[in-house]
């Protein structure tokens, strides 16, 4: 996702350079698939309920939904606009990284959104009480934040030992050059309740690849963001993406907490010295991040489904398309994301789908 202002400078030049790359069709009832899933998407999300996959990514200009029950088949899936901003206002502009999640019998859509100024980006939340997410009335729950109300984007939520939490990525001050992980308690789907906790900063040299040229303003920025939970065994890992996505460095940290811990003690989570998740000159892919997960449809294996570009220096525009590639776990517990797979190599449909 673009994180700075000079970053949607960038977005722009490429949509004027170049469109985006091309999802190779498969023959129906094929048992392989290929990536991208589809032609150009950044920030890919999906939720799997009653026997569909639910889909979402940045479009920049509303939120847009895809169903389906075979993931691996998305360019062919149906897809409907389910919100559109207002005209004006300060949530009408930059429509960033959606995210669908169902908490309670309802649906719940996180967005980060601004009036056309990256200083203001701020989070917001939207909610449907009908059994198919697109379907219904989606109400307009409004800003979602903790008492500081600085910038924030790519929010998140996750539920442990039946305590509703928020993550999200966020500026400590005011001013642009650093964007730290935060997490806080919620009193209900719409409502952070509580001081927000840093549970990350970008310290190792890896995470901190984001020059911007100087003439930037600012120059640099040190970039966490996008911040998803994988479960597994006792543990929790938070999987970020760090450096700037306008860099071929980005790429995908681990925190690692223990389920029982109280998370929003600074101690309670450890950083990894080195990135989980990583670009792949070999197999011609640059920038991968911005993560989310998924099962098989029959929940035998685990899925990354994630961004990244097919050459280097193509920075946060379109050239980013969504890809899926299974993951396993290592004897201790730890997820293996593996090497990031070249577009067109044939990956056998998740196990379950018809």
């Amino acid at each position: 996702m673009l994180k700075s202002f000079y970053a949607s400078l960038l977005l722009g030049a490429v949509l004027l350079l170049a469109g985006p790359a091309r999802a190779q069709q498969q023959p129906a009832g094929a048992a392989t698939f290929t990536n991208p899933l589809l032609p150009a998407g950044a920030d890919p999300w999906s939720i799997f309920h009653d026997g569909f996959y639910y889909y979402t990514h940045t479009t920049g200009r509303n939120i847009t939904l895809w169903k389906t029950r075979s993931l691996s088949q998305l360019r062919t899936a149906p897809s409907k606009v389910v919100w559109t901003p207002p005209a004006t206002g300060p949530n009408s502009r930059e429509i960033w990284a959606p995210e669908l999640h169902r908490l309670n019998g309802k649906w719940y859509l996180y967005y980060a959104a601004d009036a056309g100024r990256n200083p203001d980006h701020r989070l917001w939340v939207l909610e449907n009480s009908a059994a198919d997410p697109l379907e219904g009335t989606w109400v307009d729950k409004g800003q979602i934040t903790d008492a500081t109300n600085k910038w924030a984007i790519d929010g998140s939520v996750f539920e442990n030992n039946g305590q509703l939490y928020f993550v999200w990525s966020g500026w400590e001050g005011d001013v642009n050059g650093r964007q730290d992980i935060y997490l806080a308690r919620m009193q209900n789907p719409w409502t952070i309740d509580g001081p927000r906790l840093k549970v990350s900063t970008p310290v190792f040299a890896w995470e901190r690849n984001g020059d911007l040229g100087p003439n930037g303003d600012p120059p640099h920025v040190d970039v966490n963001e996008g911040p998803q939970l994988l479960r597994h065994n006792s543990n929790l890992y938070l999987i970020y993406s760090a450096s700037g996505c306008w860099t071929d460095n980005y790429a995908l940290g681990m925190l690692t907490a223990s389920a029982s811990a109280d998370l929003l003690q600074p101690g309670s989570w450890a950083k990894s010295p080195t990135p989980v998740f990583q670009q792949n000159a070999a197999n011609k892919v640059y920038a991968p991040g911005h993560n989310s997960f998924f099962t098989s449809p029959d929940g035998t294996q685990n899925w990354i489904l994630y961004h990244a570009n097919d050459e280097p220096g193509q920075g946060c525009g379109r050239f980013r398309t969504p890809r899926a590639q299974p993951f396993t776990w290592n004897p201790d517990g730890t997820p293996n994301f593996g090497n990031p797979v070249p577009v067109g190599q044939p990956l056998a449909r998740p196990s379950g789908e018809k």
